[in-house]
């Protein structure tokens, strides 16, 4: 049993960058660094509740999205007129383990099959069960390179190719990226870094009635989860039930043009490389509105998204730490100019 995602004592900014790329999986998925024992695997592990289905083709294994992007096996049935049925699936969180091998992240080709019937047989691998949901990666800073650079190829082209004595296989992999580290245990290589959309930074909850009300709520869960997972059942529906409402709202969100100089405001001020922060931020900013039941984009919507997407897009000095570029942006808001 998981941990309830609506009972998690504070951890506001983690809980709304993870709920934000629920909203709009657009966003580019979520970095989360801190210490241990901060519930930030329990945090993510906790979303899958609170998922929306989705349409998909159905008995398709990649999770296809009908008029999308389809798979070898999909592109083959509508060759043969067969058609392609929907069907509705939940969304879930899939999780990659530090030590997976290649194969088991990307597939398998059966080429003895392939040779003897004539036909592909492609075992599926992480990326094909990622497709369309999220990706959670603990320790994602202590990933093997040849991961990282399998994992940037198929997130800069939302494809996934195996390819082995001739014979080829593909299929979409789409998938929403939340890494969790520590950073006292090693950096992050800034090409995966960039990739997350948002980032924030956890710490312990330092109030102290907020501690009681932790160690209160993990005891009741740990002695009755049962009972203790009825008791959120209300929350829970709530919350899944406002994220499917701003899903379908997010689009129809006014972006009025003082918005959009707020944002091109403040990063235009940063040393920052191209125009993938903006974007995020605009995004972000949306969905923040489409959460919040609103029918624009508002000053508070832009001021938290730039806080959750700049943090870590700035370039920074040798030795210097991730604490001071979020200081900087935190400055740069007391300056921006306001819609």
């Amino acid at each position: 049993m998981i941990f309830p995602f609506s009972a998690i004592v504070g951890q506001d900014e983690m809980k709304t960058g993870l709920l934000l790329n629920v909203v709009d999986p657009a966003i580019g998925g979520l970095l989360i660094m801190g210490e241990k024992g901060t519930a930030k695997s329990t945090a993510v592990r906790a979303l899958a509740d609170l998922l929306p289905e989705i349409e998909v083709v159905e008995g398709c294994p990649f999770g296809c999205t009908p008029d999308g992007l389809l798979c070898s096996a999909c592109r083959e049935r509508l060759n043969k007129n067969e058609g392609l049925k929907r069907e509705m699936r939940k969304m879930k969180v899939v999780e990659l383990p530090l030590g997976i091998t290649e194969d088991r992240l990307v597939g398998t080709l059966d080429i003895e099959h392939a040779l003897k019937k004539g036909e592909k047989r492609f075992e599926p691998g992480i990326l094909a069960a990622a497709n369309n949901n999220f990706l959670y990666v603990d320790e994602v800073n202590l990933l093997e390179d040849h991961i990282v650079d399998l994992l940037l190829d198929s997130a800069a082209m939302g494809v996934n190719t195996v390819e082995r004595e001739g014979v080829s296989f593909t299929h979409p992999a789409r998938f929403i990226l939340v890494g969790t580290m520590n950073p006292e245990e090693g950096e992050l290589r800034p090409q995966l870094l960039d990739r997350f959309g948002l980032c924030v930074r956890v710490t312990s909850v330092r109030d102290k009635n907020e501690r009681i009300e932790i160690l209160r709520r993990r005891m009741r869960f740990d002695a009755e989860p049962d009972s203790f997972l009825r008791e959120w059942q209300a929350e829970q529906e709530r919350m899944a039930a406002q994220v499917t409402a701003a899903r379908e709202r997010r689009d129809r969100i006014e972006m009025s043009e003082p918005v959009l100089e707020q944002i091109v405001a403040m990063t235009t001020q940063l040393n920052l490389d191209g125009h993938r922060a903006d974007i995020v931020i605009l995004k972000a900013a949306r969905a923040l509105a489409a959460l919040a039941g609103k029918g624009e984009i508002g000053t508070e919507e832009v001021r938290t998204a730039a806080m959750l997407s700049l943090i870590h897009r700035q370039k920074r000095l040798p030795f210097e730490e991730m604490g001071s570029q979020m200081t900087k942006v935190q400055q740069l808001f007391s300056g921006a100019s306001r819609p």
